[in-house]
């Protein structure tokens, strides 16, 4: 009886900790700091349209920018990487690979990394040159209910920025 007791905690001890770094994959405050809103113009220089997370490289110009931007050949640029959903749940948002052009100038919505040195953030909404404005970001444990994500509505979690 012992045995299988032992071997029982066993197993549950290594099936919980087999789940955490999905887990831990999943949880927006693990990433990006929901306290840290930034909003992005501009321009995109490629796409990785890839699971579990699709990835927009823009190019956003700065006076003290490292690069030559690729769009505006006379300044400096810094490049970001803006993670949204998966490229599945993108589809479904109405976002495209195509709608996601390189040279394409957009807004983008979001929160940077909690590692403030990296030029990364986690995109909730993206604005295009027509106006159209999509949720972008993922959604999950530790994410902001700012309000951006649709699935948000009625939940009643609390307000977040931009209120509901």
């Amino acid at each position: 009886m012992r045995t299988k007791l032992s071997s029982l905690l066993a197993g549950i001890g290594l099936a919980a900790a087999a789940s955490m770094p999905a887990i831990a994959h999943h949880a927006f405050g693990g990433e990006f700091d929901p306290n840290k809103p930034v909003l992005l113009k501009g321009k995109i220089i490629t796409i990785e349209w890839v699971n579990p997370h699709a990835w927009i490289h823009l190019e956003i110009p700065k006076a003290d920018g490292t690069t030559p931007c690729q769009y505006t050949p006379d300044a400096k640029c810094e490049e970001w990487m803006v993670e949204g959903g998966t490229p599945n749940t993108l589809l479904r948002r109405g976002i495209t690979k195509e709608s996601l052009a390189k040279g394409t100038e957009i807004v983008v919505d979001g929160y940077q990394t909690r590692d403030h040195s990296l030029s990364r953030a986690n995109g909730r909404n993206v604005t295009f040159p027509d106006g159209r404005k999509l949720f972008l970001g993922s959604s999950g444990t530790g994410a902001p209910t700012d309000g951006a994500d649709p699935t948000e509505a009625g939940r009643g979690r609390g307000r977040g920025r931009g209120g509901f």
